[in-house]
């Protein structure tokens, strides 16, 4: 029988050794507040591919000290029964510049010395890299990042990266949640043994970002090559309240560009409360608004931001008078094009390959066609572009990149995650390089375009009011043909690959290419005239994702189809006014 609430909170009580959550709760059972005390105690935070991640208060459902210590025992508990010689070899822990960040990671840190785990410790905090990039360096056993990335500031998270240096794929993370279901009972609320120095806590955070400015070096720069960097080009770079800025200093002196940066000063220094910005996401509306205003009073034609734990890399140039924001799919085909054509023509082009999420564009493979090399899909998340260029490499494939539209981009040279220092680096090269046949970024891209043809998206997102509310669209979706809709607007459907289902209409098995999950709603489409556009629940938010990308002979054209299937969507599949769904 399900325990009521008074019970539920006296379990969290009884557990909970920090004054200020348990005097949360406390307040909240004084208070009488029963419907807060089953939003916060009745569910548990769920431990995904992603980890954890929500807003910090009391309860078994948010972030706060004792879920991290039970995810941290859980994970313990998992390695010792998975990975060889894990006391020895030991854990990365990492963490960023929010609100109990630091707190967060000690506790970590603590529950894997109480199993006797030694501990690779980041003594201040640093960008996310440094997490999975320190797991292969060292041969870690796995590493953990407190980090909430993009989110909002009163957000934290639990981010883990297996011993390959890549997030955690099936079947760990149903296996670490399972886990951490036998591991509820807190061993150790002590972080003194971070403090106080013990024997399994070694501050490495000096010895791996020294080689990683190294690795950094030897992918913007490889062996042999002799590039000269330009040196008029200049710069402005915001961390917006991140941790990215120390990493960006030693990138750009590592690659002789450092008098050539402007900072945003306003946004230089980690603020966990991130005041200057609606959200601390780069992708949103207005968060490059005062590096604009920075670039604009120092007659800088170019902006790079990092998102807070500086994963993530946005780009911006003045175009005509005008700021161009690249979109996270115009910046991949970018850094993804200079990689090609740097690549050595001794090595055989069939072995190079790149990568890209279901989600982003479809350029890269278009020059990968057009070129001879080879170009994956995954499915959306680093997760599956790291893991799947391990695969690749271990097939012999010298994998270079793979990036998702969302601003990511992964250099597997340095790390098999997104990466925004390293992307700047590559970047920032690459631009150089440009500059000597007299193109900028933005040229460089108009130069694309007009070799492999304009692609444009219409990507957005409608807000639904539950799961439940989410399911039942695309159940509805799914209702307008047998076996599944053959049209879309004046558009024919000429492939249709439902990855909640299984079912792909171009496979002579009717079996997808990539992996199936029940649980998650993801449908593409490719249509009679080059159009391809996913749609999905997403899987942190309560959103309904739409990605549309469509192809044409001229920018026009291309947004304009875009727009069309966007439109035809929300009239004949969506349906926002009927569903209750909101456009973004």
């Amino acid at each position: 029988m399900a325990k009521n609430i008074q019970e539920l909170a006296r379990d969290w009580l009884e557990l909970d050794k920090d004054k200020s959550t348990a005097d949360e709760i406390h307040e909240l059972l004084s208070r009488g507040d029963t419907e807060e005390l089953e939003r916060r105690l009745r569910n548990r935070i769920a431990f995904g591919t992603a980890g954890l991640r929500g807003p910090m208060q009391a309860g078994f459902a948010c972030m706060n000290s004792l879920t991290v210590i039970q995810a941290s025992q859980g994970l313990a508990a998992y390695l010792l029964m998975t990975e060889d010689n894990v006391k020895r070899r030991g854990v990365v822990i990492g963490r960023d510049a929010r609100h109990n960040s630091e707190k967060f990671a000690k506790l970590t840190a603590a529950a894997f010395v109480a199993k006797g785990i030694k501990v690779w410790w980041y003594e201040t905090p640093s960008h996310t890299p440094l997490v999975p990039f320190g797991v292969r360096e060292l041969n870690a056993a796995a590493g953990v990042m407190v980090t909430a990335s993009h989110n909002p500031a009163k957000d934290n998270g639990y981010k883990v990266y297996w011993s390959n240096g890549c997030q955690i794929i099936p079947p760990h993370d149903t296996g670490i949640a399972a886990s951490i279901m036998e591991n509820l009972k807190p061993v150790t609320w002590d972080t003194s043994v971070v403090d106080d120095g013990d024997l399994l806590v070694e501050g490495s955070l000096d010895l791996i970002r020294d080689q990683y400015y190294r690795a950094i070096l030897c992918a913007a720069h490889p062996e042999g090559s002799h590039i000269k960097m330009n040196p008029d080009l200049r710069f402005v770079y915001t961390p917006m309240h991140g941790v990215g800025l120390p990493a960006m200093i030693q990138c750009v002196k590592t690659l002789g560009l450092a008098s050539q940066m402007t900072v945003v000063e306003a946004q230089a220094q980690p603020d966990p409360d991130f005041p200057t910005v609606q959200f601390p996401n780069p992708e949103e509306k207005g968060a490059l608004n005062l590096a604009i205003e920075t670039a604009d009073e120092s007659s800088v034609s170019l902006i790079l931001a990092s998102d807070p734990d500086a994963d993530r890399l946005a780009a911006a140039e003045k175009v005509d008078g005008k700021w161009h924001i690249f979109t996270g799919n115009q910046l991949g085909v970018l850094i993804g094009s200079y990689l090609f054509e740097r690549y050595p023509s001794s090595n055989p082009r069939e072995k190079l390959a790149m990568l890209a999420s279901t989600v982003s564009s479809r350029m890269l493979a278009a020059l990968a066609k057009k070129e001879g090399f080879k170009f994956v899909e995954t499915l959306t998340g680093f997760k599956w572009l790291g893991n799947v260029a391990r695969d690749l490499d271990h097939e012999g494939y010298n994998v270079v990149f793979a990036f998702e539209e969302a601003l990511g981009y992964m250099i597997p040279q340095t790390v098999h995650d997104k990466d925004s220092i390293t992307a700047a680096a590559i970047f920032l090269t690459a631009a150089s390089q440009w500059s000597t046949q007299a193109l900028t970024p933005y040229g460089k891209l108009q130069s694309l375009y007009e070799y492999l043809g304009y692609f444009e998206d219409a990507n957005t997102y409608l807000v639904s009011p539950s799961s439940s509310v989410t399911t039942s669209v695309f159940d509805a979706i799914r209702a307008l043909g047998s076996p599944h809709p053959t049209t879309i607007g004046p558009r024919k459907i000429v492939r249709w690959r439902d990855l909640t289902l299984g079912y792909d209409s171009q496979s002579k098995d009717h079996k997808p290419d990539l992996p199936v999950d029940v649980t998650s709603q993801m449908i593409t489409c490719e249509l009679d005239d080059g159009a391809v556009f996913t749609v999905r629940g997403s899987g942190t938010e309560p959103k309904i994702k739409l990605y549309i990308e469509c192809q044409g002979t001229s920018s026009e054209e291309a947004k304009k189809a875009a727009k069309g299937v966007l439109e035809d969507l929300l009239r004949e599949w969506f349906k926002p006014e009927e569903n209750g769904l909101r456009l973004a």
